[in-house]
């Protein structure tokens, strides 16, 4: 399996909104500590879904953003109670809205981003994240 971007590679490269072309879901689950309350979730899924008119080079980069509650009755959500499924163009849009740890540079990250992981840190119990790219 190749890694998301070679070492060699720097991090301009690797946000380059070309980078490896093709639709990449980034999918996100979200467990709560046990004190967050009702009201802090929806904040997290508001604040969240804002994400998806964030701005690169003036423009929205994000192709489309769902999130909502956890409904399958399946019994295999693992104490997740948040999914979000947010789809880029390239890899390159994706490591531009991750940002640290994959670009720590804050040049070459989504300040949004950035700001909503700082917000939304403290309030999880853990958290999932796991991109599937359809090469173009």
């Amino acid at each position: 399996m190749p890694e998301p971007h070679a070492p060699e590679l720097d991090v301009a490269t690797i946000t380059a909104r070309g980078f490896r072309p093709g639709l990449v879901r980034h999918v996100v689950l979200f467990r709560y500590r046990d004190e967050v309350g009702a009201e802090q979730r929806q904040e997290v899924l508001t604040r969240f879904r804002a994400l998806a008119a964030s701005p690169r080079d003036g423009e929205p980069y994000v192709v489309s953003l769902e999130a909502g509650e956890q409904t399958s009755p399946e019994g295999a959500g693992g104490g997740f109670e948040h999914g979000i499924v947010v789809t880029f163009a390239s890899e390159g849009d994706r490591n531009y809205y991750v940002g640290d740890p994959v670009a720590p540079d804050p040049a070459h990250h989504d300040p949004e981003h950035a700001r909503f992981k700082e917000f939304v840190g403290p309030l999880l119990a853990d958290v999932l994240v796991f991109d599937v790219s359809v090469p173009a």
